[in-house]
């Protein structure tokens, strides 16, 4: 099997998920920077080693070249924040090899963490330079809306009353759990709008053999319309192995966005700006119960709503 070109360079969908994006990849650029190479020279396969174990999912690549530290520490997450404003800002940071050692890996970009806390894997998301500065207490607000919404999310905490948390559901009992995006399997830029709701649906129909999972997916849709969360682009979803069967993974990432060019990134019906009646003849087209996705669109308008 040969992999395609676009849009990931010639690199397989599954592997390129692998990869960090935002932060992790401007963390890992500036690091190869400090360690004498030119981030544009090291390519897909060294990159892909440097990832070695530490990625999202079950993947991991050998030989690794390791970025771990010889005797890492736990900080305050207080102490995390500050680093990421001297590196947003180019201020000289001492503790870069520390920073692409707990977020190097991490996708997403706005800056982050994975710290374990308690024994538990958690991911804490810090303000980008973009981001109004409570964009934390806001992701966590609408995390436990979508919640209310019948969303399956994982765990969320607001850190220090201002920074939003969620605990890693790539990581079960210890155990790393197989985990793709639409983007990787469907070879589908998240970059640049490539997507239709009705495409993502029928993926799941044909991955997960269950229309329960297409259900998962309708509500997702719906909140992301109603709420105006516009970057629901195709790194935004992704589905999960367990024990002998896929899933949509719980959801991530929910939160009021601009999107691409005030367009949603994923189109439903092929359109940017949708409203719940494009909604409907998406699931009309994909044969999902009209009274099903009718009543879930009754529920997930109420929560909204209020």
């Amino acid at each position: 099997m040969i992999s395609k070109k676009n849009p990931f360079n010639g690199l397989f969908g599954v592997f390129e998920d692998s990869f960090p994006d935002g932060w992790g990849k401007l963390l890992i650029d500036r690091w190869l920077i400090s360690k004498g190479f030119l981030p544009a020279e090291v390519g897909l396969i060294d990159r892909l080693s440097l990832v070695g174990e530490s990625g999202i999912g079950a993947i991991t690549y050998k030989p690794a070249q390791s970025t771990e530290l010889k005797d890492p520490q736990n900080h305050s997450i207080g102490y995390y924040a500050d680093e990421v404003h001297k590196i947003l800002n180019n201020q000289p940071s001492f503790s870069l090899d520390e920073m692409v050692n707990k977020a190097g890996s991490s996708g997403g970009a706005r800056p982050k963490v994975l710290l374990k806390l308690k024994s538990e894997d958690w991911l804490i998301k810090f303000p980008s330079s973009m981001d109004p500065k409570n964009v934390g207490e806001i992701e966590y607000e609408y995390s436990l809306k979508a919640k209310k919404c019948g969303i399956i999310m994982p765990e969320t905490k607001l850190f220090e009353g201002k920074y939003f948390g969620v605990k890693r559901f790539d990581i079960q009992n210890n155990k790393r759990m197989h985990l793709h995006s639409a983007a990787g399997l469907l070879y589908a830029s998240h970059r640049l709008p490539s997507l239709d709701y009705k495409e993502l649906f029928k993926a799941t129909l044909y991955l997960c053999r269950n229309m329960l999972e297409v259900e998962k997916m309708f509500r997702l849709m719906v909140f992301n319309v109603l709420i105006g969360n516009k970057d629901d682009h195709a790194k935004n979803f992704s589905f999960i192995y367990q024990e002998d069967h896929w899933e949509v993974s719980p959801a991530y990432d929910l939160l009021p966005s601009e999107g691409f060019n005030g367009n949603h990134s994923t189109t439903v019906m092929g359109k940017g700006l949708p409203d719940i009646s494009d909604c409907l003849e998406t699931a009309r087209i994909v044969k999902l119960d009209s009274r099903k996705a009718k009543m879930i669109v009754e529920e997930v308008k109420d929560e909204v709503s209020s």
